[in-house]
């Protein structure tokens, strides 16, 4: 169900005209709120797999492109996409420029003071990569254990692991160090190792959504990600919620997570709640 917008943008910006004015006779969209284009709903995009994926002719494709195609259809909207780095994907939709910033954004209570946040649509669960198949946190005490810098779970792996845990700037080199053999195991978005496993990435290893743990409260609580829109706009965050809300209770949420290899579990959202 990926989003499949083909370059160059003259042919995208054709197609879209083109469907607006079918949208305009024959579409009765489920809410009423604008968007910065009428008709369309502008959308910064980055690459940020499986979440969000740019690239090989594809403008936007992943779990947020197939979730907002869903939106979009329900609401009589044209996508546009717009691919920015990462930096601005924010910025773009403070600034105006953009109604919805797609690419597992989480829920962050500094991030709620300058935009509005939906509904949650998924969690950013914690996994555990290894040989062996382990899923458990005390399985990994005792071992040579690597971590990506800025994550929310590390500064608990921190303080339970001490001296056997080593950061790293990204996962390629977390993957590099564990594939060589000088970690055992590694801690890193569920996420981001099945994509890369997918397509040949950590090959002899298992990856596994850590099971809970009070020690590491990101285990037992992971980040909701989020499709954070313009503060202001209180009506697309109106429908936004209602969509996805009706989204998980229908299962479509835990069924787009499956179609691009993640664990359905991850649609079990519970009650909003924010990182600090």
């Amino acid at each position: 169900m990926t989003l499949k917008y083909i370059l160059p943008t003259a042919l995208v910006s054709t197609c879209i005209a083109m469907g607006s004015a079918a949208w305009a006779a024959d579409c009765t969209p489920a809410h009423t709120f604008e968007t910065l284009v009428p008709g369309k709903l502008t959308v910064t995009v980055y690459d940020a797999p499986p979440f969000s994926t740019t690239g090989n002719g594809v403008t936007f494709g992943g779990v947020d492109a197939d979730i907002l195609e869903v939106i979009a259809e329900k609401e009589c909207l044209e996508i546009v996409p717009v691919v920015v780095d990462p930096a601005a994907a924010i910025q773009y939709v403070i600034a105006g420029k953009a109604d919805i910033a797609a690419g597992d954004w989480y829920r962050s209570v500094a991030r709620s003071k300058v935009m509005g946040l939906s509904f949650p649509t998924y969690l950013d669960q914690m996994g555990i990569y290894s040989r062996d198949g382990i899923s458990k946190i005390d399985d990994i005490v005792g071992r040579k254990v690597g971590a990506v810098s800025g994550y929310i779970w590390v500064p608990a792996l921190q303080k339970l692991l001490g001296n056997d845990l080593k950061l790293y700037p990204n996962p390629v080199a977390l993957a590099q160090d564990l594939d060589g053999g000088r970690i055992d195991v590694a801690v890193d978005s569920y996420g981001t190792g099945a994509y890369a496993q997918k397509r040949g990435g950590y090959p002899g290893i298992e990856i596994k959504v850590s099971e809970p743990d009070e020690r590491v409260p990101a285990s037992i609580e992971p980040p909701q990600a989020n499709l954070p829109f313009s503060k202001n706009n209180e009506g697309l965050g109106k429908a936004l919620d209602e969509l996805l809300e009706t989204m998980h209770s229908s299962g479509q949420i835990a069924t787009i997570l499956s179609d691009n290899g993640l664990d359905p579990s991850g649609a079990d959202v519970g009650e909003p709640r924010m990182v600090q």
